[in-house]
């Protein structure tokens, strides 16, 4: 079993007790742990120690408590763990603010209920990519669902295929988890409708790794009204209502299939798939990872090629959770009524049913780097149709 670094800040109360608590179940399980008081000999250099036992260490625990806020020791161990590319998980042993440094992190709250089982679960899947921290997933092995036409997994996870008509569509099974939606203060591009706020997913369900291709909608629809045409490329010039009707009909012809698009925090989930920067793939992007109009890049990122037109699904690389083109390519519909973020943390959020707009994410070939962040948010009339527009397909 791998180690656990516990990271908290002495202060005799609830931080430290819930820190005595996690060594205690944490090496219950199994696992190896380091805790300060526990794992410190005479003679021990203290930073190089630290230093080492990270190094050393598969995953950090932070407990957050009040006085962590104003912890320099505990700021740097996060700095480190985080240098090293460790993932970090908080657990939060009373309701507080989080502090700045903190709040990027993808957190889950154990303290109301003390989760110890969702963490030991959790902790030896947890996986990360560079230069980001970790989404806590639980990784129960779904049975294959009626639908399937196969099964599997890979490094991504597990997926299942749906097939009509001789039209293969693979859906990766999304952990239920915490995360943070939105984006910082500090990110570049950041508007003021991307209020970070904590939000837990309490159910797993299914997110098709592309979105809706061509030939898919005319297996089902029978028509094709896309611009750019290409078999293998999204289909757009669909509206939010056009994507209902593809949906409703996909289930009359399919038993037992709960077909939906995505609500807009499942699409942002699975988008982050773990990361917390403005990008999957990191702090920035390049028309190599990113279908986009490369003469107006993020940040201060060289310009690139900008290829005027969509592409075909799987044309560029993966993120994490091995989901293609969530970043750009067309905008995707989300089941979500548009609104305001809540100021708190919140589970299973559905929007604004009674809006007059619906959700589009993740930016398009004709869009600038900016709008194509995790936390970038656009809106639009349900029946508008437009070159750049597509879908993508959840179930559960």
């Amino acid at each position: 079993m791998p180690k656990i670094f516990i990271s908290y800040a002495r202060d005799q109360s609830h931080g430290e007790n819930l820190a005595a608590e996690a060594q205690q179940q944490l090496q219950a399980a199994g696992f190896e742990v380091f805790r300060d008081v526990i794992g410190l000999k005479p003679g021990d250099k203290w930073y190089s120690k630290l230093e080492s036992e990270l190094e050393s260490s598969a995953a950090v625990v932070l407990i957050v408590s009040e006085k962590v806020r104003t912890s320099k020791w505990v700021h740097n161990e996060i700095s480190m763990a985080e240098e090293l590319g460790l993932p970090v998980i908080p657990v939060f042993a009373e309701k507080v603010r989080s502090p700045l440094w903190l709040r990027h992190l993808q957190a889950l709250d154990f303290c109301v209920h003390c989760n110890w089982p969702a963490l030991m679960a959790a902790l030896p899947a947890v996986t990360v990519s560079a230069g980001s921290t970790a989404a806590l997933k639980l990784t129960a092995t779904p049975s294959k669902p009626a639908w399937a036409s196969a099964t599997g997994k890979d490094q991504y996870g597990t997926y299942a295929d749906l097939e009509f008509k001789g039209i293969v569509q693979r859906f990766r099974h999304i952990e239920a988890g915490t995360f943070w939606m939105g984006s910082p203060e500090d990110e570049e591009g950041r508007r003021d409708n991307e209020t970070l706020h904590q939000v837990t997913l309490s159910q797993a369900f299914w997110l098709a790794d592309t979105t809706c291709t061509q030939a898919f909608w005319q297996a089902v629809m029978g028509n094709n009204p896309s611009h750019f045409k290409g078999a293998q490329n999204p289909v757009e010039q669909v509206s939010w209502e056009d994507a209902q009707s593809f949906i409703q009909k996909l289930k009359q012809q399919v038993s037992g299939l709960s077909l939906r698009l995505p609500t807009e925090a499942e699409w942002e989930y699975a988008c982050r798939a773990g990361t917390s920067t403005p990008f999957s793939f990191g702090a920035n992007i390049n028309p190599e990872q990113v279908n986009y109009d490369g003469n107006y890049p993020y940040a201060n990122a060289a310009k690139g090629l900008y290829r005027q037109k969509t592409i075909a699904g799987k044309s560029l690389p993966v993120n994490p959770w091995g989901l293609y083109e969530m970043h750009g390519n067309v905008w995707e519909w989300c089941e979500d009524g548009y609104a305001e973020y809540p100021q708190q943390a919140v589970t299973d959020p559905r929007g604004a049913p009674a809006s007059s707009y619906r959700v589009l994410r993740g930016g398009s070939w004709l869009d600038d780097g900016p709008y194509l962040r995790s936390a970038y948010r656009d809106y639009d009339a349900p029946n508008v149709r437009d070159f750049n527009i597509g879908f993508r397909l959840a179930l559960g």
